[in-house]
C-alpha cells in the first residue's frame, strides 16, 4: 500500500483593509440612515403596518425592529417605559 503525499497549502493572505476617515459629514450620513423622520405608519425593515409608536421609537411587532425617531426626546421615552412597567424606577 502506498502512502499518500501531503499537499502543500499556501497560507491565505487577508485582503487589504479600507481606511474610512471619520469626518463630521460621514457621521451625519450614518445617523441619517439610523433615524426616522416624522411618524411613519409602516416598519422600515419589513414594511409591516403592525407597528407601535412609542415616544422616541417605532416598534414593529412583526419583525421586532426598533427604529429611533429623529427629534424625539429620550427623557419622554424613559418616563413612558417606567410608567408602562417596562423598567423599574431607580
Amino acid at each position: 500500500m502506498k502512502v499518500a503525499k501531503a499537499k502543500r497549502v499556501k497560507p491565505k493572505v487577508p485582503a487589504p483593509a479600507a481606511v474610512i476617515r471619520l469626518t463630521p459629514e460621514h457621521t451625519l450620513q450614518r445617523a441619517a440612515k439610523r433615524f426616522l423622520s416624522g411618524s411613519p405608519t409602516r416598519c422600515p425593515k419589513c414594511d409591516s403596518t403592525y407597528v407601535g409608536r412609542e415616544p422616541a421609537f417605532i416598534h414593529c411587532r412583526l419583525c421586532g425592529k426598533l427604529a429611533r425617531i429623529v427629534d424625539a426626546p429620550l427623557e419622554l421615552q424613559e418616563l413612558w417605559e417606567i410608567r408602562s412597567g417596562l423598567r423599574i424606577a431607580s
